[in-house]
């Protein structure tokens, strides 16, 4: 073996050895958390409900640091770029990762290339809320009057491109209406303009909204799940209350920038997973109409392009695109 061959295995090798010795550290100092949307949201609610016991788990503080704006894509962005060491993470969404390589022109990262899968953690319905002047009480009714009046009835979301933008887009598609879209920077801000009145409905997270159902801010027309939820039995799913075929799932999962040592992501893995299968982590996220399903990294990655594959058909039958 020629000595430039040896001296290039010694240097690979003393490379692996740093990186396993620098994973066998980790962590060393706190992780950054980034959500890319607004305080009080479903993201930021689930971001918070992990960091707490995770920090314990692993012996340092994680920190949640909200990015919000253009549906999530500032906050990849960020940790897309970020040094890949483990120190920085993505509580990533449907919208920036599975919706928004369709809706948006071009993106300045890619959501398979770019980052490293950790794992799933929560799926939820939206539920479908209006406000009490809206004159209907079920969707059969929300459907007639959306059908009578092409354009006026106005509904909230996160932002373009975010799991409530979509929900609207499918049901618009499949009740033949057509609704107009006003995005915010969370899901929280949607609620507070739907309270005061701003527009006319949400399909907002269950967290953010059934506090105000609860409280008859607003009124609740159904979910957006294949079928009823545990957290509110009485409600029916959107599809069996007058939209056939209708299903609107949202989820959250974390991930590091891409290249990031194989030991973290599976160290960061190993301890999120144990944290979504704590009975209290759960039940607070239960409460929050929040299913914990922690999953292994390849599971994460494989479920992320199933779902990149269905969403890009719904915003191509759309025509919808964002700037």
């Amino acid at each position: 073996m020629k000595f430039s061959a040896v001296k290039g295995s010694i240097i690979a090798l003393s490379l692996t050895m740093a990186g396993a010795a620098n994973a066998a550290a980790y962590p060393e100092k706190p992780i950054r958390m980034l959500v890319g949307f607004a305080a009080g949201g479903g993201t930021d609610t689930t971001a918070r409900t992990i960091g707490m016991p995770l920090s314990e788990a692993l012996g340092q503080q994680v920190i949640v640091d909200n990015r919000p704006g253009a549906a999530g894509n500032i906050a990849a962005d960020l940790t897309a770029h970020a040094v890949p060491d483990g120190y920085t993470i993505l509580m990533g969404t449907i919208a920036a990762l599975a919706i928004n390589p369709s809706l948006y022109a071009k993106l300045p990262f890619d959501p398979l290339k770019d980052f490293e899968p950790i794992s799933l953690a929560v799926s939820s319905m939206n539920v479908l809320v209006v406000h009490p002047s809206v004159a209907v009480k079920n969707v059969r009714e929300l459907i007639a009057l959306a059908k009578a009046q092409p354009n006026k009835l106005s509904y909230g979301s996160s932002g373009i491109g975010g799991a409530g933008h979509l929900a609207g887009v499918l049901f618009d598609q499949l009740a033949g209406t057509q609704m107009t879209h006003v995005p915010y920077k969370g899901g929280a801000p949607a609620m507070i303009a739907l309270v005061s009145g701003e527009v006319n409905l949400v399909f907002s997270t269950a967290e953010t909204a059934v506090p105000q159902v609860k409280s008859g801010k607003i009124r609740a027309l159904g979910v957006t799940t294949a079928k009823r939820s545990a957290l509110l039995p009485d409600l029916p799913t959107i599809a069996e209350s007058g939209l056939p075929g209708y299903e609107a799932n949202n989820w959250y999962g974390l991930l590091a920038p891409a290249k990031t040592p194989h030991a973290i992501i599976e160290r960061l893995n190993r301890e999120i997973v144990k944290v979504l299968n704590t009975p209290s982590v759960k039940d607070q996220l239960f409460r929050s109409g929040l299913d914990a399903s922690p999953s292994t990294p390849k599971e994460f990655g494989a479920y992320i392009r199933s779902e990149m594959a269905k969403w890009a058909k719904v915003v191509k039958a759309s025509g919808a695109k964002a700037e």
